[in-house]
């Protein structure tokens, strides 16, 4: 009888540089989320690092933030994100020009007019892709609103309450997933500022999602283990 030949574990597959560096940041404390954010990009194409050998672009400014942490003692995220920007380049097509990146845009009108809105995973990101336009419309004096999503159980208030959402029902949409989508702030009530908001969102790291959260926390509106699933944010021009 012949001898039965062994199934051998295939290798394992050596992992690319950018993973490798991602790897060492995990290691010095830093998630995949913290990752995302200190190159500016959505957790999922860091997790491709390691699944689609993808990163090659990030090589240069993962190497960069490493060497600040680890020699320079910088640990603060817009810190060694500002750090990574420098050391970013787009990718090239096969022709040789500089490749596209497929983003959608953030537009403040000349009336001050701008929305944007973000979903689940945007949501786990730090809804990144809304910073600018909060951050916009605070160097314009702009005023701004958000409606949030969240489950019904997530809000301190009933439906209309005028503690909550200025009693207006207009402004509360049920789903039928058993969340609500409530908004905050109004031209007709004056919404909020958009520089007090935009601080916010430096101090929470540049999470504009755990901004909005915070100020629904203290501001009675929403239990604290809440989470939110959709976020919009809306600007305009004060008259």
């Amino acid at each position: 009888m012949p001898p039965r030949r062994r199934n051998r574990p295939a290798p394992t597959p050596q992992l690319n540089e950018a993973a490798q560096l991602a790897d060492q940041l995990r290691q010095a404390g830093y998630t995949k989320r913290d990752i995302a954010r200190i190159i500016d990009r959505d957790p999922s194409l860091v997790s491709q690092f390691y699944t689609k050998n993808k990163g090659a672009a990030f090589v240069p400014a993962l190497q960069q933030v490493l060497t600040a942490i680890q020699a320079g003692g910088i640990t603060d995220l817009p810190e060694l994100a500002t750090l990574a920007s420098r050391h970013i380049t787009r990718r090239t097509t096969t022709s040789g020009t500089r490749a596209r990146v497929r983003t959608k845009a953030l537009l403040i009108t000349p009336t001050g007019t701008g929305t944007g809105r973000v979903a689940a995973q945007a949501i786990a990101s730090g809804s990144a892709r809304l910073r600018p336009l909060i951050a916009e419309a605070a160097r314009q004096g702009l005023r701004l609103a958000f409606t949030v999503r969240l489950a019904k159980t997530g809000y301190l208030h009933p439906s209309g309450s005028r503690t909550d959402s200025p009693g207006i029902r207009r402004d509360v949409i049920q789903r039928t997933d058993h969340t609500e989508e409530r908004s905050y702030g109004s031209a007709q009530t004056g919404g909020h500022d958009a520089t007090d908001f935009a601080r916010r969102v430096d101090a929470a790291g540049g999470d504009v999602t755990a901004a909005v959260h915070q100020w629904l926390v203290e501001t009675g509106r929403i239990h604290q283990d809440a989470h939110i699933t959709h976020l919009e944010i809306r600007t305009w021009r004060p008259r």
